[in-house]
């Protein structure tokens, strides 16, 4: 990284931490989590910074493609609530890096302005009930008849669907037997006829629902698949590629923002709370796990940085974003755990933050491909080097 390109991430980040302190205090936050609610309105005030744009080429009105930037303001707005970090990322890489890298010339100029502006918002329709990380196998149909496409099926764990302007749906298009060669992506409206989006109530990640979503003979036109007409039964490319290690990174990226939260009010509550006459940083074992977990904290930023480096040149990086994702969100679970050991009785109750970075830090290594698929994808990577 050139010296400019390291002033202007820390000239970011000080944006992103006066914009966190203004627009996002803990009072606020902690009734976002307890209400499950996203807060739009703040989310339009962060757009207004710009960074919505980091994904989408000047053209539309972005910044340019930076990976590296668009992580470090995930992790800067992870550090204080998901309920505004998660949106981020569906409307900056799930709208924006898709449709830079798979849509239509038609479909860029309706969508990326929006994106940039805090008006377009995706919510992705992959996983199943039956499917998870075997994307290949999803069962969702669409048929199409002249120029209607009609879809029925199920989508699960759909992230921000109630919040969303679209979908962007996984659909089978031909024969099961054909797995890889019968896919299509869709844009389908959330709030289209046929469309039924139905809350999961999950223990963490408040702010931005969680979802099911059943098509009940949604028709959409041509229009909707996702690069076109030439596009159709030719998905699998678009998943495996450059986007699909991207959102790993943006889950490691998460975690970074949830462990580092944590680690901080267990670093100050350490330095104030006391026993038997002292503070308890003052005990060596409490010294330890501070510094044990703050060096995991430095592992897993180092890889993150390293892999979205990686990304932003376009250089292959499968095996880096998978270690990423897997070290960065298995740290980010231990150390949400180690610091609500050190917060004690307080670290269990709803009035301390720590509370929530561990219900948010349960689901960080499952979310995105989880740490058993991380692991198979890493040893292939050996195993083809």
């Amino acid at each position: 990284m050139s010296a400019t390109e390291g002033e202007y991430l820390h000239d970011l980040r000080e944006t992103l931490r006066r914009f966190v302190d203004k627009e996002m205090p803990r009072d606020v936050v902690a009734q976002w989590d307890r209400e499950n609610r996203f807060p739009r309105e703040v989310f339009r005030k962060l757009a207004d910074l710009g960074v919505l744009g980091l994904t989408v080429p000047e053209e539309h009105g972005g910044l340019g493609r930076d990976i590296v930037a668009t992580m470090a303001v995930i992790e800067e707005l992870s550090k204080r609530s998901l309920a505004v970090a998660i949106p981020y990322i569906n409307a900056a890489c799930y709208a924006g890096m898709n449709i830079v890298e798979c849509g239509t010339p038609e479909q860029k100029a309706s969508i990326l302005p929006r994106v940039v502006s805090g008006d377009m918002i995706f919510a992705y329709g992959w996983t199943e009930p039956d499917v998870g990380a075997d994307l290949a196998s999803v069962r969702t149909r669409a048929q199409r008849v002249g120029g209607t496409i009609t879809v029925n099926g199920a989508k699960r764990f759909c992230t921000g669907a109630e919040e969303s302007d679209y979908l962007y749906t996984l659909v089978r298009t031909g024969p099961e037997s054909e797995r890889h060669r019968n896919l299509t992506l869709l844009l389908i409206p959330s709030r289209h006829p046929g469309v039924r989006i139905e809350r999961i109530h999950a223990l963490g990640l408040h702010g931005f629902s969680t979802t099911d979503v059943t098509f009940d003979n949604v028709e959409v036109g041509l229009d909707a698949i996702v690069g076109g007409e030439q596009a159709w039964n030719g998905a699998w490319p678009m998943i495996v590629g450059p986007g699909l290690d991207v959102e790993k990174l943006e889950v490691a990226a998460m975690a970074l923002g949830v462990g580092a939260a944590a680690l901080a009010d267990a670093w100050s509550y350490a330095g104030e709370r006391r026993q038997f006459g002292k503070t308890i940083s003052e005990y060596q074992s409490i010294r330890h796990k501070l510094a044990d977990m703050k060096t995991q904290l430095h592992a897993a930023r180092l890889v993150l940085y390293h892999a979205a480096g990686l990304a932003q040149r376009r250089l292959p990086c499968s095996g880096e974003t998978s270690m990423a994702k897997l070290l960065a969100t298995e740290a980010c679970k231990a150390i949400a755990l180690e610091c609500q050991t050190i917060h004690g009785a307080y670290g269990y109750v709803k009035e301390f933050d720590v509370e929530r970075c561990v219900r948010d830090a349960i689901g960080l290594p499952i979310i995105g491909g989880s740490s058993a698929i991380q692991r198979n994808n890493i040893y292939k990577w050996i195993n083809r080097s």
